[in-house]
């Protein structure tokens, strides 16, 4: 079960946290505030304590600053790196700041107001700062050195799309801004619990005592100051500094134009009675409260709630050393690249005989091959190296590291081929049985295509001689009614026969040559019948007679 001791250190006073976690379940194993006057005796006895000798240790960053870059968001990863070191260089080079005497860390941010371009927040600090921290916990396992502003927000899960603000009250005061649940911007005041503590200190000469002072302290708003039972003579050292605090906060978010829902006071101050009532008096259009940790039970009644509060500082911490909270921020980590320049450029060997070996290589005279070629090979490890032997174990080292990592590489990128090659064989094995079924399908579409084709045919066969038959049915009738009703007076039928088929005779007679060719013309024009000849009038005493032959139109 991993576990992690959050130590926050500050002036006078340590808040600590050891903390485990099972998976999902997290514990609070013990915690507690220590002041000192021995920084070194104070954390021996915490550890001792907590039984932390093998424990990681998450400790706070001291005096650290915050910078605000803009950047294009619609750069690849690896531009966008070059833009964000390049802006600090930038930065620094503005501001008259040695870089090479700082460390910094950077986090990515939305823009709210310009979504083509992305907000690079920047906290550095100077490099002797985290040397201090790191000789104090020399005997020790530091895991994590992070901004406490930053790992603050790791007590509570801000997921809802309110605008979140956690006014974080220590030795200074700090404002962490959470949009969407994410960190937005971080903002210092300096006012904070150390002025309180100071004013308090001169006149009781303890800051311990100055600490349980304020526990015992209850702020009263404006309704409820008709109950107080006796004045506090200390309130006039509490109350100016909280007023400045929440001036200050005000404007802050005039300045930030951010829509605040929530806002959650944290820090040495909430050992203050009513401290958020104060807030929520001076806020009243923004929901004020304390900011609990939350797998912190609160129907649990056996738990002092407000003991943990107290230390929420030390709690984020060690939150953080648990792999909780944001990661690019770890101070005590350096990036791969610098961690590996930093082996290849080490000096080996003892640096003292470096100037008296050089002296003394001028003097003594020129070795022949042979003499060198044995010096190559002797092993003398209390002699320094000279400059061919770093180079060549430079050398060696550089092309293990490079060995091991073309072998990791080569090896992932094996596995990767082998996945890639099981996967495609499935999908060719599936495709196949697709393919398979498929043309299974089309054979029995085809011998249905077949069998349908073949009964239209028939279909089609029946219907024609169906409406022949209907045609041929319907053919005289139809013939002999336009015959009657186009036939002038004037012409007599002496026959009409079905000679064969289609065919149709009509023998007719007239007094007049004339109404036997309109009789004949009307035949054509009608369409009574197709292919119309006739014969050529033969006069038999005073009629003219005329064949008329034709074929019925089916």
């Amino acid at each position: 079960m991993p576990s992690c001791l959050g130590l926050y250190i500050e002036n006078n006073l340590i808040k600590y946290a050891k903390m485990s976690r099972d998976h999902d379940n997290l514990r609070i194993d013990s915690f507690g505030i220590k002041f000192y006057d021995n920084i070194n005796e104070a954390i021996n006895m915490i550890v001792s304590e907590t039984y932390s000798y093998k424990t990681p240790i998450s400790v706070n960053i001291s005096d650290e600053k915050y910078y605000y870059a803009d950047l294009f968001s619609l750069l690849n990863k690896k531009d966008l790196e070059k833009a964000v070191d390049t802006e600090f260089d930038y930065f620094c080079n503005e501001t008259k700041k040695n870089k090479k005497a700082l460390e910094y860390r950077r986090l990515l941010i939305p823009n709210l107001e310009n979504k083509d371009k992305i907000t690079s927040l920047y906290i550095y600090s100077d490099k002797s700062n985290i040397a201090g921290k790191l000789q104090t916990l020399e005997k020790f396992r530091v895991s994590h050195i992070v901004p406490l502003p930053i790992s603050i927000a790791n007590l509570n899960r801000f997921i809802d799309k309110r605008g979140t603000l956690i006014i974080n009250i220590e030795k200074n005061t700090s404002l962490t801004t959470l949009i969407d649940g994410q960190i937005n911007k971080i903002d210092l005041i300096e006012n904070g619990m150390k002025e309180i503590f100071d004013n308090i200190t001169m006149k009781e000469n303890s800051y311990a005592k100055a600490y349980e002072i304020c526990k015992n302290s209850t702020i009263y708003t404006l309704q409820g100051r008709n109950l107080q039972v006796e004045e506090n003579e200390y309130m006039e050292d509490i109350m100016p500094v909280l007023y400045k605090i929440i001036e200050q906060t005000k404007e802050v978010l005039n300045k930030n134009n951010t829509d605040i829902k929530e806002i959650y006071i944290t820090g040495l101050a909430t050992a203050i009675n009513n401290i958020d009532l104060y807030f929520q008096e001076n806020f009243p259009n923004k929901r004020c409260e304390i900011l609990t940790p939350f797998f912190i039970d609160k129907g649990n009644v056996k738990l002092n709630i407000k003991d943990y509060i107290e230390v929420n500082s030390a709690i984020s911490l060690a939150l953080q050393g648990l792999n909780i909270g944001t990661k690019e921020v770890n101070f005590k980590n350096k990036g791969k690249m610098d961690q590996f320049n930093q082996f290849l450029t080490m000096d080996i060997g003892d640096k003292s005989n470096k100037k008296n070996k050089n002296r003394q290589n001028e003097k003594m005279p020129r070795e022949n091959f042979t003499d060198k070629l044995k010096d190559m090979f002797r092993m003398d490890f209390s002699k320094s190296l000279d400059n061919i032997e770093k180079g060549m174990i430079r050398f060696s080292a550089t092309v293990l590291i490079l060995l091991i990592i073309y072998t990791a590489f080569t090896k992932v990128l094996i596995n990767q081929i082998n996945s890639k090659e099981i996967e495609v064989q499935s999908f060719i094995k599936d495709s196949e049985t697709k393919i398979n079924e498929i043309s299974a399908k089309s054979k029995l579409v085809n011998e249905r295509t077949q069998q349908y084709n073949s009964l239209i045919q028939k279909i089609d066969e029946s219907s024609a001689k169906i409406t022949e038959g209907y045609a041929k049915k319907r053919a005289i009738p139809n013939f002999l009614t336009q015959i009657m009703s186009n036939i002038p007076k004037e012409v007599q039928l002496t026959s009409i026969s079905n000679t064969t088929g289609k065919t149709i005779k009509i023998e007719t007679q007239s007094k007049e040559y004339e109404q036997l060719g309109y009789f004949i013309a009307k035949i054509k024009n009608e369409g009574i019948l197709i292919d119309v000849t006739a014969t050529s009038g033969i006069r038999q005493n005073e009629f003219i007679k005329v064949t008329i032959e034709g074929n019925l139109p089916y």
